[in-house]
């Protein structure tokens, strides 16, 4: 235990071994929710924005295989793999030499640590980030115009709901009508009613009637 506590508050543990206590001290703190750990629903988002719209930090990070995932989980990932390699390096070589050559070549293996470091994290972030892919909300706005099938006994101005396909395993909505609309009949999506949670929709029929309608040269003609 004592030989422990020599390499990890020595040097050049000790800076590695204070940015690991933080990190999960930070952890510690967001378990309680008195900080945020960026898997909410906004820091999610701004993580796994594409990398077009990165800058600074982020586009660095990137650009080394660690974006993608909260800032806080690379950093944490980052610290313990380099104070695993320095704790290390420090008890099995750096330990027995004078005090003088202990600094100098702890200095060197101090600054390098991290270059190992990425390779490593990056590979081990991969899993992270697809899961973090797979929690992110759909945007509503986009699901506006697509169609469904009214899965629910009857749709109303009070209740009903919807399958939608979103190209994965599908996706059930809420959905009301102005008409009543009975199960299997297609609809489309036309407004989301946010304070509510639910879809405004009409008869995927009637929208492309009003398609032909209104956008047809045609018909145009006919209603001019």
């Amino acid at each position: 235990m004592q030989e422990f506590l020599t390499v990890v508050l020595g040097y050049p543990t000790l800076p590695y071994s204070v940015a690991l206590a933080v990190a999960v001290l930070y952890w510690g703190i967001a378990a309680f929710g008195l900080v945020d750990d960026g898997f909410g629903e906004a820091g999610a988002d701004g993580a796994l924005e594409g990398d077009a719209h990165l800058s600074g930090l982020s586009a660095l990070l990137a650009r080394w295989g660690l974006g993608g995932v909260p800032l806080m989980v690379v950093v944490t990932l980052l610290s313990l793999f380099a104070w695993t390699l320095t704790y290390f390096i420090h008890l099995y070589l750096l330990l027995p030499l004078p005090d003088l050559l202990r600094w100098s070549l702890g200095t060197v293996v101090a600054v390098l640590a991290p270059l190992p470091a990425v390779p490593v994290t990056a590979l081990l972030l991969r899993p992270i980030r697809r899961f973090l892919l797979r929690l992110r909300p759909v945007p509503q706005a986009s699901l506006l115009g697509r169609v469904g099938v009214v899965a629910s006994p009857k749709v109303d101005a009070r209740s009903g709901h919807a399958t939608v396909d979103d190209g994965g395993a599908g996706l059930v909505l809420q959905i009301r009508s102005d008409i009543e609309l009975q199960r299997g009949e297609r609809i489309v999506l036309v407004e989301h009613v946010a304070a509510q949670h639910h879809y405004r929709v009409v008869r995927a029929d009637a929208v492309a009637l009003d398609f032909q309608d209104n956008l047809l040269p045609g018909n145009k003609e006919k209603h001019q």
